[in-house]
């Protein structure tokens, strides 16, 4: 039985896990970096270790460091969240050597899961409908022409380890190919240590639909629906909701239960998720990702299960709490992932304290974070603040409460996106579910949020006139109006 649970993780998921942990009795323990020090998860925790100093980018990835902790704090497992180590096969591995459970598939599924390439064959093997693509990495510059030429441009070019949208790039034309493959694979090599890319055909504005499942170590697997995932900077999701307006009842369980075939054929345990790209009433696997999702509330909201309860309890050795019959859908959820980040700025990632934070509440309103008036964001890691999620007894009563909800948080004193999830709620195309991958660029969310920003700063600047009565100097004017601008910023 697990009596000591350690959180391999920072922030809301960090949260989210001893929030489940807790309701089964299981005691808690969070690791913070230096950096973490006044991070709610390192508060809220029944007991909290620091990590040390270092480099942030050493502290939670130090498998050893954190296994030393777990030792010398008698944990009996560890739940990795999501990023981070939750898909590395080394730390996986590394956990169950130590004779700890580990909150996960097992390490060689991982590995296996984690090479696109390795999870395509099995994809393929199954009958779940793959891309066309290279079979191999990409040996030579001209290998990747040749296998270019014959797929047909555009073609995308993909980091074979790794994931979170890093890894990607587009390609139109051969001049842009052997570049493309070169800043791909540096990218690669430093973000997941491996530089292997391969090559599929791009699908132009594709949903991004992705199925939940689960299994137990007793053979028993089930899926639980799909979410849209559509809305995305730079291939990173930004709103998901679950249903999708486009699946019907029958594409659900033809793709489900591929889906589930998939996680048998590897002998799959714990939570999982397959993604795909979707156009045309056609499914193109796109990868599975080896641990629970950022997105996995909206999954939560719409079928009333406790995803990350069950993780906890199957690798605890229980048989799966639910059959596929036990699985209904209700009505609908939609997430906004809020980030610390502008924007105009090409969603740049900020930083610095939140002087004030105002709350959204009612009916299906739900706000997972670990941020708090006083909270100094820090520089050093992911730009996510929190996750808001709506759900209504249909999409349009979810999408009228992700409107209100978006409208009434408030954060002050560093600038997050949630103007765009506001132009972006509000958005026609948004609420008529027309959406695809090229959301964003398509229906001119930045521009329309530029516009809003205009418009209230020369709304502060008619009424300072107003105010003085008097014409200012043109440099007064522009050094006001920058000001003005500024804290618009802050409060849109």
């Amino acid at each position: 039985m697990i009596q000591k649970l350690l959180i391999a993780n920072r922030g809301e998921i960090a949260i989210r896990v001893i929030r489940a942990a807790k309701a089964l009795g299981i005691e808690t323990l969070a690791i913070f970096a230096e950096q973490d020090k006044d991070s709610r998860h390192a508060k809220v925790a029944d007991f909290s270790v620091s990590l040390g100093g270092g480099p942030a980018s050493q502290n939670y990835l130090n498998i050893s460091k954190i296994l030393e902790i777990a030792k010398k704090h008698e944990v009996d497992a560890i739940h990795p969240g999501y990023g981070f180590l939750a898909e590395s096969p080394e730390f996986a591995r590394a956990v169950t050597e130590e004779g700890l459970k580990w909150v996960g598939p097992k390490a060689e599924v991982i590995k296996a899961l984690g090479d696109k390439l390795t999870s395509r064959e099995i994809a393929e093997k199954v009958g779940v409908p793959t891309t066309t693509g290279s079979k191999d990495p990409i040996g030579s510059d001209d290998e990747a022409k040749s296998v270019a030429r014959d797929i047909g441009y555009p073609v995308i070019i993909k980091a074979s380890y790794g994931g979170g949208g890093m890894g990607i790039r587009v390609v139109h034309s051969e001049a842009e190919l052997i570049p493309a493959i070169e800043q791909t694979s540096r990218q690669a090599l430093s973000a997941f240590g491996n530089a292997e890319v391969f090559i599929e055909k791009f699908i132009e504005k594709p949903r991004h639909i992705e199925i939940q499942f689960i299994a137990d170590s007793q053979g028993n697997t089930i899926h639980l629906g799909e979410r849209e995932c559509s809305i995305q900077r730079r291939h990173q999701k930004l709103i998901e909701e679950a249903p999708s307006t486009a699946i019907t009842q029958e594409e659900r369980e033809h793709i489900g239960g591929l889906v589930v075939k998939l996680a048998k054929e590897v002998g799959y345990e714990n939570a999982g998720t397959a993604e795909f790209l979707y156009k045309d009433g056609q499914f193109y696997f796109n990868e599975v990702n080896t641990r629970i999702q950022v997105e996995h509330p909206v999954t939560e909201m719409v079928t009333g299960k406790d995803l990350v309860l069950e993780q906890l309890k199957i690798a605890d050795g229980k048989k799966l709490s639910w059959k596929q019959k036990d699985i209904e859908f209700r009505g609908h959820a939609i997430e906004m992932r809020i980030n610390a980040e502008d924007p105009l700025q090409n969603f740049a990632p900020t930083f610095g304290t939140i002087k004030q934070l105002s709350l959204p509440g009612g009916p299906g309103v739900r706000f997972d974070s670990h941020i708090y008036a006083g909270y100094s964001i820090p520089r050093d890691y992911d730009s996510l603040l929190g996750k808001l999620i709506t759900w209504g007894e249909d999409r349009k009563q979810s999408t009228a409460r992700a409107y209100i909800a978006i409208s009434e948080l408030a954060i002050i004193g560093v600038p997050t996106n949630l103007p765009f999830h506001r132009v972006a709620i509000a958005n026609k195309n948004f609420q008529q579910g027309n959406l695809h991958t090229n959301f964003i660029e398509e229906n001119k969310i930045i521009p329309y949020i530029r516009i809003a920003y205009n418009r209230r700063v020369a709304a502060l600047f008619a009424t300072q006139y107003k105010t003085r009565k008097v014409f200012l100097p043109i440099r007064e004017q522009s050094n006001w109006r920058r000001t003005a601008l500024r804290e618009v910023v802050r409060r849109l």
